[in-house]
C-alpha cells in the first residue's frame, strides 16, 4: 500500500510496541498484581532470566512471522507456514522460555519431521485430546500477520487463523488472533483504536460472546485477569483493559502531558496487572503501536531493546518497514552526498560534548564520539559499530509528525541521559538544515535556561544551512514555553 508516514510511523509501531512490552513485562512475570503507583522499568530477569530490554519469547515468534512476511510471501501457503515452524523450532531448541503447549507441538511436530503438516496435525490432537488448547502462544506472535494484510481484511482474517492454528487449535485462539489483528489493521491505517472493529468475522453463534468478554475487559481493571491469563481470552481481556481503562492523555506541553504517552501510561498498567505480564503488554503494545506509532515508545526503551535472532529497535523497525513494502527492496539513497554549504561536525555552542552536523560525517567521526542520535535515515554499517544509535523518527515535511511535540522533547531528553553517562553524542540529520537545529535548540535551551530564540539563534550560527521548518519552529515555542511556565 501507498502508505502516509503517519501510517508508517503507526506500522513500525506494531513490531516495536510488541517488543516493549513484552520486554518491559519480562521481569514481573507470573507475580503478584502491584499498586497503582508502583514504578514499572524494563529491569530484566523472569523467566530466562533476561537481561533488562530483552524480549522473551512473544517478539522472537513473531519476528519469525515478521521475517517470511517481509519477503512479500503470502502466510496462508504452506511453504510459508513451514518456513515459521522450522524457524520456531530451531529457536524452541535453545530458547530460554517456551511456553508449554507450543513446545509439545513443536517436539512433537519435530518428531515426525517438522513442517506446518506436522505443526497443524500435533496442534489439532493436542485439542482434541486435552481440551485445553487456548492458551495466549498465538495471540502474543499475531501482530506481524496484520501488517502483511493491511490491503486485504479478507485474507488478514484467513492468516491470522491459520497462523495460530499452527499451534493453538482451540477456536477461541483463532477468534481473538482474528479480532486483534483487525484491530491493529484498522488502527495502522485510520490511528483509530476499535477493537469491535472484527467482530463481523466471528462465527455468529460466537459474536455475542466475545462482545461480552470485551466488555467485560473494559469494565474490570487488568488485574481482574491475572488468576488464567495464560488463557487466550483472559490474556485478551487484560491488554483490553490496560488500554480502555488508561486514560489518554490531552496534548498539553505546558503540563508535560502527550496524547502519545498512553502508549506507557497503558503498558505500564498492563505490568502492573500482574501474571502473564510480558505476554499481556506484548499484546497490548502491537495495538497501542498501531494506534500511537513507532515515534510514541519513549527512546529510553528504544536505546534498550534486544533479543533473538541479534536484533534491535532498527532491526525490527526494518522487518516492519519491509513487510508493508511487500518485500520490495528498500530503494532510498542513504549516501547523502556532501554539497556547497555541508557542514562539518562542529561542537554544539552550549556543551562541547555534543556535536552536531549532517549525515555524511558519520564516516568521520571523532574517535571520541561514543553515541549518535539519528534525525533521519542511515544505512546499515554507516554508523560506528562500537557506539549506542538512536534512530529517531522525524519528518522534515510540514504535517508529518503525528507526536512531534512528544518526539522533540523525548530525543532531547535522550541526549541529556546520554551526556549523563558521560557519553560524547554526534547528533545528525541528512545536511544539519531543519531537523538538527531544532533538536539542538531545544537541548541548548534546557540546558542553559536560555529562550528558545537566542538558543535557535546560537546554534544557526555554527550551522550554515539551519532553517528549521514552521513546524519545527511552532513546536519548539510550545515546549519552551512550558518549560518557562514550569
Amino acid at each position: 500500500m501507498d502508505l502516509t508516514a503517519t501510517q508508517r510511523d503507526r506500522a513500525v509501531g506494531v513490531l516495536l510496541g510488541t517488543a516493549a512490552g513484552d520486554a518491559l513485562g519480562a521481569g514481573y512475570e507470573f507475580g503478584r498484581p502491584l499498586a497503582a503507583d508502583h514504578p514499572v522499568g524494563m529491569i530484566g530477569g523472569g523467566l530466562g532470566p533476561f537481561a533488562p530490554g530483552e524480549w522473551t519469547d512473544d517478539t522472537s515468534m513473531a519476528i519469525a512471522i515478521a521475517e517470511i512476511a517481509a519477503t512479500g510471501a503470502d502466510l496462508r501457503v504452506e511453504k510459508s507456514l513451514d518456513y515459521v515452524v522450522e524457524r520456531w523450532e530451531r529457536w524452541s531448541r535453545t530458547a530460554p522460555d517456551v511456553g508449554v503447549q507450543t513446545r509439545s507441538v513443536l517436539s512433537t511436530a519435530a518428531a515426525r519431521g517438522i513442517c506446518a503438516q506436522t505443526a497443524r496435525e500435533a496442534s489439532e490432537a493436542r485439542h482434541l485430546q486435552t481440551g485445553r488448547a487456548a492458551g495466549n502462544g498465538s495471540l502474543m506472535r499475531t501482530a506481524p500477520v496484520a501488517l502483511a494484510y493491511l490491503d486485504d481484511e479478507s485474507g488478514l482474517v484467513d492468516a491470522a487463523r491459520t497462523v495460530s492454528e499452527l499451534t493453538h487449535f482451540d477456536p477461541d485462539a483463532g477468534d481473538a488472533c482474528v479480532l486483534w489483528c483487525t484491530a491493529i489493521r484498522h488502527a495502522v491505517l485510520t490511528g483509530e483504536i476499535d477493537v469491535r472493529i472484527g467482530l463481523g468475522h466471528i462465527d455468529s453463534d460466537r459474536r455475542r460472546l466475545w462482545e461480552a468478554r470485551l466488555a467485560e475487559a473494559e469494565n474490570s481493571h487488568p488485574s481482574a485477569f491475572t488468576g488464567n491469563n495464560g488463557w487466550v481470552v483472559a490474556a485478551l481481556q487484560g491488554a483490553w483493559s490496560a488500554i480502555s481503562t488508561t486514560p489518554v492523555p490531552e496534548d498539553d506541553p505546558g503540563a508535560g502531558n502527550f496524547r502519545a504517552d498512553h502508549l506507557r501510561l497503558a503498558l505500564e498498567a498492563a505490568v502492573r496487572g500482574g501474571g502473564d505480564t510480558d505476554t499481556v503488554a506484548a499484546i497490548a503494545g502491537a495495538l497501542l503501536g498501531a494506534v500511537h506509532g513507532a515515534s510514541a515508545v519513549p527512546s529510553q526503551w528504544r536505546l534498550m531493546l534486544h533479543g533473538w535472532p541479534g536484533l534491535r529497535t532498527r532491526g525490527l523497525a526494518q522487518l516492519a518497514d519491509r513487510i508493508v513494502n511487500n518485500g520490495e527492496p528498500d530503494r532510498f539513497d542513504h549516501t547523502y552526498a556532501v554539497g556547497r554549504g555541508t557542514p562539518m561536525p562542529v561542537p554544539h555552542p552550549h556543551d562541547d560534548k555534543v556535536w552536531i552536523g549532517a549525515a555524511h560525517s558519520l564516516h568521520s567521526l571523532d574517535a571520541t564520539v561514543d553515541a549518535v542520535v539519528s534525525l533521519c535515515r542511515v544505512a546499515d554499517g554507516h554508523v560506528p559499530a562500537e557506539a549506542t544509535h538512536l534512530d529517531v523518527r522525524l519528518i522534515d515535511q510540514v504535517g508529518e509528525n503525528a507526536n512531534l511535540d512528544f518526539v522533540l522533547l523525548d530525543t532531547v531528553r535522550a541526549i541529556e541521559l546520554l551526556r549523563a553517562e558521560g557519553r560524547t553524542v554526534f547528533v545528525h540529520c541528512a545536511a544539519a538544515q531543519s531537523r538538527t537545529p531544532t533538536v539542538a535548540a531545544l537541548y541548548g535551551a534546557r540546558r542553559q535556561g536560555l529562550s528558545i530564540d537566542q538558543a535557535l539563534r546560537e546554534v544557526c550560527a555554527v550551522l550554515p544551512l539551519a532553517e528549521p521548518n514552521p513546524d519545527f519552529r511552532a513546536a519548539l515555542r510550545r515546549l519552551h514555553a512550558a518549560e518557562e511556565a514550569r
